[in-house]
């Protein structure tokens, strides 16, 4: 497996991303699983801006996620993102959220390849099923 599909996002935890307790909350972590899957992409040679300028975008079908431990205020965590499944028109992400050695978050994240102008499930696009599959 290419080590781009390991390449974890370091994250720092801000007060902003935590509950009066000092304890991310719960919803955060789409944010950040979000963010690794951009920068999967990118570190792919593919950006987001570029999808939407043609009218095209990777939007989340289904989540399932479990909380093992939390994060809080001050944590240096990292998110980890691999490809585990590739369809015509769709991917499954298995991500994690780590400090250290901990697992914090994991997940289970299914995106659709979707035309913006109808809202309806299109083909990856060749050049990125191609690198998807390169790393897979």
């Amino acid at each position: 497996m290419d080590d781009l599909s390991l390449k974890p996002l370091p994250i720092r935890i801000y007060y902003e991303d935590t509950d009066a307790g000092g304890i991310v909350y719960y919803a955060n972590y789409l944010k950040f699983f979000e963010r690794a899957r951009t920068e999967w992409l990118r570190e792919l040679g593919f950006s987001q801006h570029a999808l939407l300028e043609h009218g095209i975008a990777f939007v989340v079908r289904h989540v399932d996620m479990h909380y093992h431990m939390p994060a809080q205020f001050d944590d240096e965590i990292s998110v980890y993102s691999n490809l585990s499944e590739l369809k015509k028109a769709s991917m499954v992400f298995t991500q994690t959220v780590k400090k250290q050695d901990s697992v914090l978050v994991s997940a289970t994240i299914q995106v659709a390849c979707v035309k913006l102008a109808h809202m309806k499930p299109c083909a990856i696009p060749k050049d990125i099923y191609k690198e998807c599959i390169r790393v897979a």
